[in-house]
């Protein structure tokens, strides 16, 4: 099993380059950013109810964290948990993805959603309504984008002549997709346009049966078993060897938004388990 720990890069946090080193030294797989441009004063409640908890409107740009990530390191994933793409113009996302593919030299991991505030997806003036639509074709031109010398796409919300953008990717055809959703479709979802599922596991009441599912799906569809992330997986023992038993390629950690000297010994913490499971 692979490991993965993840952070809201702040002004007051442990810097993200100073993270995924010690992730690094310390055995992880992957170190992952989350993304919010901003946060509209009159928003909507995030999917674990309550209030918003300031790192979400404190935030650092998700592709200058992971600049920052890649610089610091040599072999660690970076991972974007997750970029919120009916926020972004799918030309300009392709450019950023594959520029950093190529400063990593192919270390990459594009983990996707379409958000959950709807305030502000219309700061982006994207209509949360056909936000799935919207990130479909999003990503679909994305991946033409990466994968052809001259790209064009023609969707009903997405449309484009043809056109040239430099670099490519190293990863080919490119960095692995990993769709960030447990809702109603996900796992369709996945099957048509991502390589891998990302999931919070641990709200998902019959994840067993999710994944039966998602195999099954797949297998209709012609493809290979598609991996499984487990997001945001509890740092302890009986939470990893749980998601190990179902199959998971990947369990990804949660560090609060802390300065270095308060980072590190939970960092630690979860690096303790590495050594107990790599192997899984």
């Amino acid at each position: 099993m692979k490991f993965g720990t993840h952070m809201f890069p702040t002004d007051y946090s442990m810097s993200p380059g100073a993270l995924a080193k010690a992730a690094e030294d310390r055995g992880f797989e992957s170190v992952w950013f989350p993304e919010h441009s901003h946060m509209p004063v009159d928003h909507t409640s995030p999917p674990s109810g309550g209030e918003v908890a300031k790192q979400y409107y404190d935030t650092l740009d998700l592709f200058v964290a992971m600049g920052a990530a890649v610089a610091t390191t040599e072999k660690i994933n970076v991972g974007s948990g997750v970029c919120l793409i009916p926020q972004r113009h799918p030309i300009n996302a392709a450019k950023a993805v594959a520029s950093l593919d190529q400063l990593s030299g192919g270390r990459i991991l594009f983990g996707i959603g379409a958000g959950w505030n709807k305030p502000e997806m219309q700061n982006h003036g994207a209509d949360p309504v056909a936000r799935w639509k919207l990130m479909r074709e999003r990503i679909e031109a994305m991946q033409a984008i990466w994968t052809n010398s001259t790209a064009e796409y023609h969707g009903d919300l997405v449309d484009f002549a043809p056109l040239m953008q430099w670099p490519k990717p190293v990863q080919t055809p490119h960095p692995p997709i990993l769709l960030g959703n447990a809702g109603a479709r996900a796992l369709q979802r996945t099957v048509r346009y991502a390589d891998e599922w990302m999931p919070i596991a641990e709200r998902i009441p019959d994840l067993e049966g999710s994944l039966s599912q998602l195999a099954e799906l797949a297998d209709e569809a012609g493809r290979d078993p598609i991996p499984f992330t487990a997001f945001a997986t509890a740092p302890n023992e009986e939470a990893v060897e749980r998601m190990a038993n179902l199959g998971a390629q990947r369990c990804i950690f949660m560090l609060p938004a802390v300065p270095e000297v308060a980072a590190i010994p939970l960092l630690d913490k979860q690096a303790s388990l590495i050594e107990q499971f790599a192997e899984a």
